[in-house]
């Protein structure tokens, strides 16, 4: 099957490729099996080295590979910059601190000795999604190789150039034959790969549609998994907050990545002290976004990543105006390509899609709340649980808050965001296991007790 890539901003078609088929799919498979016995017996120092010229070579290719960011999902060239330098930093930072995080754990019992030890599962499966192309990849990557992993990568299929980028990364680096394999197929093609007794553990970001199906998949054939789903996270404005901080915060948190974000700000909810003076900023500030060529370095808003997308967020907001939101800037499709102006709808309450659904593109909802209470309430009356954040001049006010919001991440004064040293994921709908800091690096591991009597 041949797939056309519509460039986001021209709308025009910007490439073709094809899936592979079985065959394909086996072979690659069955290098990562043969790969696997003799990555996980490098030592780790190997490996680190390994890791650190991936890093390099990331800063050395990262022009080339930012132009492909923005050629297949219209990211901003800037953002793109951001992505790759994070990209190489976790390499870097696992490379440092896997040593510590798999060294044997001594526990004190009656025996002689008995410790925890950590051994890699072996071929990891990974789909992963269009949104952040590179980062969302070496956010398992990185210390999935450092743990003696080796992995087979199923990106979105409107960002094929990444996955072969990240994939000619390795190898300029270094890195063996069969440590990663990319696999370009269709969606149908996945439960035959998770299938496979060559793979060991299942990763994927993505939608909850998604995640249901292949945890489902992966759950069928015992296989470990994680699950990062979507999220609709509350940006919880209280009466005491800083609008020369919060403003920009919130402006950088909806419309960052064109509000294709599972962690961006969706639902702003704002108390009566502060709740018209914030709307108003956000409102004008959201009005001075510049629309444009994403390689542009004058654009601040980038092109939605495909039309479908496009047209689905303009729906939600049409059925939610329809049903009494208030529309205060945006929500008319901008002309050719996918783009969509900023949008923000107030006085958002139950039944509307705004209100319960995730906004995946950049629309923003205003949730009007009576108090703390009712605030805490509102952004817990979803079925996500991302990220949060609370904006207030109180710290402890905001922390006392924070500590109520049901998210598997809760920031205050600062927007959600993932880092490498913080272990991340959600709650709820929005998924299951940790990526990142001590706890990522552990998920795909055997933690296997020694007793000796």
């Amino acid at each position: 099957m041949t797939v056309e890539l519509i460039h986001p901003w021209s709308g025009e078609v910007g490439y073709r490729y094809d899936y592979i088929g079985a065959a394909e799919v086996e072979r690659i498979l069955e290098a990562a099996a043969q790969a696997a016995p003799a990555w996980a017996a490098r030592d780790l120092d190997d490996r680190g080295a390994l890791l650190r010229a991936v890093a390099a070579q990331l800063r050395e290719q990262r022009d080339a590979i930012a132009a492909t960011m923005t050629a297949d999902m219209g990211k901003l060239r800037r953002e793109a910059l951001v992505e790759i330098e994070k990209s190489a930093s976790a390499c870097e930072y696992y490379a440092t601190h896997a040593i510590d995080y798999l060294r044997d754990g001594m526990i004190a019992t009656e025996a002689h000795r008995s410790y925890v030890t950590y051994e890699p599962l072996g071929c990891i499966f990974a789909v992963m999604p269009w949104n952040f192309p590179i980062w969302q990849v070496f956010r398992f990557l990185a210390p999935g190789l450092m743990a003696g992993n080796v992995a087979v990568l199923k990106h979105a299929s409107n960002v094929p150039r990444c996955a072969d980028a990240i994939a000619r990364v390795l190898r300029d680096a270094g890195i063996p034959e069969g440590v990663l394999g990319v696999l370009h197929i269709d969606n149908s093609m996945a439960a035959q790969v998770i299938a496979d007794p060559k793979v060991k553990a299942v990763t994927l970001t993505g939608s909850e549609r998604a995640g249901s199906a292949v945890a489902s998949t992966a759950g069928k054939h015992l296989k470990k998994c994680v699950m990062e789903l979507g999220g609709s996270d509350p940006f919880v404005v209280l009466d005491d907050a800083d609008l020369d901080i919060t403003i920009p915060a919130a402006i950088a948190s909806r419309f960052g990545n064109a509000g294709q974000t599972c962690i961006a700000a969706k639902r702003f909810i704002v108390t009566p002290g502060i709740a018209d003076a914030f709307v108003a900023r956000f409102v004008e500030a959201a009005g001075k976004l510049a629309v444009g060529d994403p390689s542009d370095e004058a654009t601040t808003l980038a092109p939605m990543a495909r039309a479908d997308l496009r047209d689905e967020v303009h729906d939600q907001v049409l059925r939610s105006v329809a049903a009494g939101a208030k529309l205060l800037i945006g929500g008319t499709p901008g002309q050719g390509g996918s783009h969509y102006p900023a949008t923000i709808l107030d006085r958002v309450v139950p039944g509307m899609p705004a209100y319960s659904e995730e906004l995946f593109g950049p629309a923003a909802s205003i949730l009007r709340a009576r108090d703390d209470d009712d605030a805490v309430r509102i952004a817990n009356d979803t079925a996500f649980g991302l990220g949060a954040s609370v904006w207030t001049t109180d710290k402890a006010r905001g922390e006392a808050v924070a500590r109520r919001l049901q998210a598997g991440a809760t920031f205050v004064n600062a927007i959600v965001r993932s880092d490498v040293r913080l272990p991340f994921g959600g709650t709820k709908t929005s998924g299951f296991g940790r990526e990142l800091a001590e706890h990522g690096i552990h998920e795909f591991m055997n933690i296997k007790t020694v007793y000796v009597a």
